[in-house]
């Protein structure tokens, strides 16, 4: 018998949604680590997680009274294997939501799993997507206002497509750039009266939960 896949799990827990199109969703989140990006404002300690095999991970997550899953990380698309537990999952009767920064596809292996794409690019690696290799088609794209990511967020809009755009306000030692963020959003919004992009709050950390 071969070894059993193990996974880089940083936390398994039920919360609420807190920010995209799907804000208020009851989920569990399945939180991974491990990264292919090094943001300096990332709020998830990469170091902290424990090796958990299939029948773990989906032990703990079907102990929640919850029938959705969101895989996060860290970046999730860089994890060899994770098909098993996502056809386990799919197979209850679960719905799949995943959190990726776009830069590479999603293995075949899990195409058809997943029933919701959140993309968020990261403009200040903009030099690595490559549009051969990045996600070209989600459900919602997010991208965080560290910095000056105006025409960042035009050259995403125009490759990615997807049904939602928003941005969202960067955090640095509890302070939030929600100024700089809605001034932005009026300035891609300009002239625009349909395909507008949208504010997204962390809201689950201005309400005070995970």
């Amino acid at each position: 018998m071969g070894i059993e896949e193990t996974f880089r799990v940083i936390e398994i827990f039920e919360s609420l949604q807190g920010e995209g199109a799907n804000t208020g969703m009851p989920v569990v989140f399945l939180r991974l680590a491990g990264c292919n990006l090094a943001c300096p404002w990332c709020d998830t300690d990469q170091s902290k997680f424990e090796m958990l095999t299939a029948n773990q991970v989906i032990e703990q997550i079907t102990a929640f009274n919850v029938k959705a899953v969101i895989v996060t990380g860290g970046e999730p698309t860089i994890h060899t294997g994770l098909e098993e537990v996502l056809t386990r999952l799919k197979g209850r009767g679960y719905w799949l939501g995943l959190e990726t920064n776009g830069m590479e596809r999603p293995p075949l292996t899990w195409v058809g799993l997943f029933d919701y794409v959140a993309v968020s690019p990261k403009a200040m690696f903009s030099p690595l997507y490559d549009d051969d290799q990045m996600i070209g088609e989600a459900d919602e794209v997010r991208i965080v206002v560290d910095g000056d990511v105006g025409e960042f967020c035009r050259e995403i809009r125009n490759r990615i497509k997807a049904a939602y755009y928003f941005l969202s306000p960067c955090e640095r030692g509890g302070e939030f750039n929600i100024k700089e963020t809605i001034e932005l959003l009026g300035q891609l919004n300009a002239g625009h009266r349909s395909g507008r992009w949208l504010l997204s709050l962390q809201t689950h950390k201005l309400a005070g939960f995970r």
